[in-house]
């Protein structure tokens, strides 16, 4: 079992990237867009009262994504806002014109013609990407890394999209996506940006502020103040996003704390952080958290966490297997929340931090204390449910240590 924080020095980056496009206006923008989906529900974001007793914080909130349109991900949200986006764009309108019935009328169709959009992905943006397109009439292609589970390959399908196991990592289907889009002139949809590909990536990013706004909004419900944030990472998109957010609609003693959580085999975002500036983590990627495993960071989603997140953690399989357990297995009569491997690391990784002894100084780095309201996101569900049972029901990836 691995597990390492890393806390920023403040202010360490002078000059602060622009965060204004992840503020409230455009977040009720991209809110309305995705509530003319017909299919639209706000998820459930679930209070732990009694874990939170256990583990002596005041509060535990989980946004349960797993029931996000019916795909088991949060991921749809920032695909299906690029693509709508995309096909603003094309049409030369502003998106908030652009509702579902308009997006799906034979008008836009008869404007548009076919379009075929392209991504790469380990499984859930993949599956909102492909989900999107055939709402929308349009066709999609999906690459995917060796490795990829059966389950999560067959549910692209099901979308109507093309999908092809690549024997490459993510990173590399990155690539090879893109470089066929280039050649057919299909339309790449990815949350991986570099120097010349931003608009798409920065579209998919504000896409997932309709989840930090419906989260937003409870937390003014039930007149909670977060003083913790903790948000898993992969490129960095969902991360940055969110942290943009909070940054945006708590300013300065406001904020809560926030704090990213990565696989220690492929951890760039925490290793960038270290570095200060961008690095790339090469080879094969290894870990049970899929939608976590990706070695470049997205350019100025990075940025975004560079100056607004104040702890990085990375940590092996068996945390992200435990907070699977956990949220699976309620304490008392707390709601059971379905959590898969990504889903579930950051969750595992803090309530180990809160109950074995071991990682004392790790809480105290955290400022974890009883006052604190800890929020979390479960950003999938089982989507790969043999795994899930695997881990929950046989004891796969077991971890050692418990409350002290």
């Amino acid at each position: 079992m691995n597990l390492e924080v890393f806390t920023k020095k403040k202010n360490e980056r002078k000059e602060k990237y622009d965060i204004s496009f992840l503020n409230e206006e455009e977040a009720k923008k991209i809110y309305d867009y995705h509530n003319s989906f017909p299919m639209y529900e706000k998820t459930p974001f679930i209070e732990l009262k009694n874990l939170a007793e256990k583990v002596n914080v005041k509060n535990i909130l989980v946004k349960d994504e797993s029931y996000r349109f019916g795909l088991n991900a949060f991921k749809v949200l920032g695909g299906s806002f690029a693509i709508g986006k995309v096909i603003a764009k094309k049409l030369d309108m502003d998106i908030k014109d652009l509702t579902f019935e308009k997006l799906t009328s034979k008008e836009v169709k008869n404007k548009l013609g076919e379009i075929t959009f392209i991504t790469a992905t380990d499984g859930n943006h993949g599956r909102g990407v492909a989900w999107a397109a055939n709402k929308l009439n349009q066709k999609a292609i999906v690459y995917m890394p060796r490795g990829s589970a059966k389950e999560r390959v067959e549910n692209i399908e099901k979308e109507g999209a093309t999908v092809k196991v690549l024997d490459a990592n993510y990173d590399e289907c990155v690539r090879k996506a893109n470089k066929l889009a280039e050649k057919k002139g299909y339309i790449m949809v990815q949350d991986t940006a570099w120097d010349g590909y931003e608009d798409i990536p920065k579209w998919i990013m504000q896409g997932y502020m309709t989840l930090a706004w419906e989260m937003y909004e409870s937390l003014q419900e039930k007149n909670i103040k977060p003083t913790h944030l903790f948000l898993q990472a992969g490129v960095g998109s969902f991360a940055a996003a969110t942290t943009g957010f909070f940054t945006n609609m708590y300013k300065d003693e406001g904020k809560p704390i926030i704090t990213v959580v990565e696989p220690d085999t492929v951890a760039c975002i925490y290793e960038s952080a270290i570095a200060n500036e961008r690095v790339l983590v090469g080879g094969e990627h290894e870990t049970i958290m899929a939608g976590l495993a990706c070695g470049e960071p997205n350019t100025f989603g990075l940025k975004v966490l560079l100056d607004n997140c104040e702890n990085f953690i990375k940590v092996s399989d068996e945390f992200a297997a435990y907070g699977m357990r956990v949220l699976g297995n309620p304490y008392k009569d707390d709601k059971k929340v379905i959590s898969g491997e990504s889903g579930a690391a950051p969750f595992g990784s803090i309530i180990k931090i809160l109950t074995y002894d071991k990682y004392k100084d790790e809480r105290k780095k955290l400022d974890i204390n009883s006052d604190s309201n800890l929020i979390f996101v479960s950003t999938e569900g089982d989507t790969d449910a043999q795994n899930y049972l695997d881990i929950v029901w046989d004891g796969k990836y077991e971890s050692t240590g418990g409350i002290e």
